[in-house]
């Protein structure tokens, strides 16, 4: 289930709320019992070890084809 960062306009604090993407707008209440709060945007990281593989040859590309100069 995705989670969501969300922020009290009342007393500033940040939380996360796990729930449905469907009820991804839907009010939340922050730890405090405030009312007035904001999603917000959320950035997404991805990370891992595979790489993208190397294109082979000396054709295509800028450097790679002899066109830089």
């Amino acid at each position: 289930m995705p989670r969501y960062d969300y922020r009290c306009r009342a007393c500033g604090s940040t939380f996360e709320l796990s729930r449905p993407m469907a009820a991804s707008g839907e009010a939340a209440l922050c730890p405090e019992g405030h009312e007035d709060t904001v999603k917000l945007l959320s950035t997404v990281a991805v990370t891992g070890g595979a790489s993208a593989p190397r294109p082979s040859g000396g054709g295509g590309g800028c450097c790679g084809g002899g066109c830089c100069g």
